[in-house]
């Protein structure tokens, strides 16, 4: 489980590909205090287990179902990558609830500066259209946001200058492709609904006559 905070940018040493499987060597500092053989580690929001380390670098392997699923595969040595550990039982929890597991790719089909914030619309895959409400939460390469607009084609993110410096978000451009976690309660909300025999009476009219959807 991760909060969608990054705590570091690291930057990809060695890329091995076997296959349709790679294997990354990431140079970092933070994420390495502490780390064990077998950690988990989000790299550009793709929970990755760690399988060898150095005092300056990380190993990890990436299977074929994830370079499939994920943005994994345009990674190049040089390129830089959110870092996250796993969350502590005893940290803060400043984002959301982020699993690491990512629900599909998204383009950046726009990006524009509005005084100290820069505004990126991003292109999502119309399975992920129904879980982006206006004001919640999305993670975009590991980095937990607040949804500023949901559009026809995907949604809107704004990035304070904090996170344009500390998240490799703010160095992307128009057709750059991000990972995208969406929020983990509003899958769980769906899996309730669409299960009839355990809702019970839930249903979507009377979560809106209570307040519950907008």
């Amino acid at each position: 489980m991760f909060t969608g905070i990054v705590e570091e940018l690291g930057m990809i040493q060695a890329v091995t590909r076997s296959g349709h499987a790679f294997q990354f060597r990431i140079s970092c500092k933070k994420v390495l205090e502490e780390v064990a053989i077998g950690d988990s580690i989000a790299v550009n929001g793709v929970c990755l287990t760690v399988a060898t380390f150095t005092k300056t670098d990380f190993v990890v392997d990436v299977m074929p179902e994830t370079v499939k699923a994920t943005t994994m595969q345009t990674l190049q040595v040089g390129n830089v990558v959110n870092l996250e550990r796993a969350m502590a039982a005893n940290g803060r929890f400043g984002g959301h609830f982020v699993s690491g597991h990512v629900d599909g790719i998204g383009k950046i089909i726009k990006i524009r500066q509005v005084e100290n914030a820069i505004y990126l619309d991003i292109k999502a895959e119309e399975h992920l259209q129904k879980y982006l409400i206006d004001k919640g939460s999305v993670t975009v390469d590991g980095t937990s946001l607040t949804v500023f607009g949901v559009t026809e084609m995907g949604f809107v993110i704004s990035l304070i200058p904090v996170t344009q410096s500390d998240s490799v978000i703010g160095q992307k451009r128009i057709g750059d492709l991000v990972n995208i976690e969406c929020d983990m309660l509003a899958k769980y909300m769906e899996k309730l609904m669409t299960n009839k025999q355990k809702t019970g009476n839930i249903t979507a009219e009377m979560l809106a006559e209570n307040g519950f959807l907008s």
